[in-house]
């Protein structure tokens, strides 16, 4: 919990990873290429003392990882959101045991996400419903622009991926957590195109469509989907770091986002340990649309403490303390203030 000028504020991040790209698990240059992309990412967006020696932006583990999020993040709870990246690590990039045992371990503090990826056919699908018996998944991350053998990405919209998705939603997997925005290198970015999630949020209206990093570079592309569907919602992470270096630019985002989508429908993510999240909750509290965006009204608190941690309470069903809520309004049963679709 976060508290500034007398408001409490429940913290869900919901977004975050538990890696391991060191040299060992790395199968070849592009994971090398991978984890390099992320740490420029860091480096370029972070304030200096919030950047991490390389070696250590390689391999957090799960000690340092309570740390930055509960102890020094003020994080309530966090959501765990895993790429495989099969073809660039030996073990794969997001560390699914070591995760899985956190969780386990605190299960009152951290979600488990798992992934699938519709090219393994049957056999894939027979390892979702073991996966979901196993972690007793809400919710899978889909990664479309990841390579396998000679593919460079799939779509939504792939008939392979609707039988997933049907399963998904019989299995009662509801968030879909979708990687849709900034390429990272080696991967292709038409094959994170946001275009595909039109169709799917249409014909899986049982499902909420979390779109990771709200589509950037194709925020106008996203909001004109979004405001279409309403089981579509945005994922903040790598957006919000522009806080920092580009707060006009943060404010255009955040603008369009609450006048298209509403203030129900957008979730914050550290995207850790791509960033912690103790600097950008601090500085999301204290942000203003600037004066000269004059097409956008104010941040009010309220829609602060949505999207730092009361929507994606809402989606996964986790008790929000009564000091973090917001008032009883008529015709809602929860101060959480359900989202449209959760």
């Amino acid at each position: 919990m976060y508290t500034k000028d007398g408001e409490n504020y429940f913290i869900v991040d919901a977004h975050i990873a538990l890696w391991d790209a060191r040299p060992e698990n790395q199968l070849n240059i592009h994971g090398k290429q991978f984890i390099d992309c992320f740490y420029d990412y860091h480096r370029n967006l972070s304030p200096e003392s919030e950047v991490w020696p390389y070696e250590e932006y390689l391999y957090q583990g799960g000690d340092r990882l309570m740390k930055d999020l509960f102890e020094d993040g003020y994080v309530d709870h966090a959501i765990f959101q895993p790429a495989r990246l099969g073809e660039f690590y030996k073990n794969g990039f997001g560390q699914t045991e070591e995760a899985f045992a956190l969780t386990q371990k605190h299960p009152g503090k951290l979600t488990y996400n798992h992934n699938f990826d519709p090219r393994f056919g049957e056999e894939g699908l027979r390892q979702l419903r073991r996966d979901a018996e196993r972690f007793g998944l809400k919710g899978v991350k889909l990664y479309t622009a990841e390579w396998h053998g000679d593919s460079r990405g799939y779509k939504l919209d792939d008939p392979w991926t609707y039988r997933y998705l049907e399963v998904c939603q019989e299995l009662g997997i509801k968030n879909i957590h979708v990687h849709k925005g900034p390429t990272i290198r080696p991967l292709d970015r038409d094959a994170f195109d946001v275009a595909d999630v039109d169709k799917v949020a249409t014909d899986f209206t049982e499902l909420n469509f979390v779109v990771e990093h709200c589509g950037l570079p194709r925020l106008e592309d996203f909001c004109w989907i979004a405001t279409q569907e309403p089981n579509v919602h945005a994922g903040l992470a790598v957006a919000i770091p522009f806080i920092h270096t580009r707060p006009k630019y943060f404010g255009q985002i955040i603008g369009e986002l609450l006048y298209w989508l509403d203030e129900n429908r957008i979730q914050f993510s550290s995207d850790y340990a791509l960033w912690t999240p103790r600097w950008l909750v601090e500085r999301f509290v204290d942000f203003q649309i600037p004066e000269e965006l004059t097409e956008y009204a104010p941040l009010t608190v309220a829609q602060k403490k949505k999207i730092l941690g009361l929507n994606a309470a809402a989606m996964y069903d986790i008790e929000v303390p009564a000091e973090c809520r917001l008032p009883v309004e008529a015709g809602t049963d929860a101060g959480t203030e359900a989202v449209a679709v959760a």
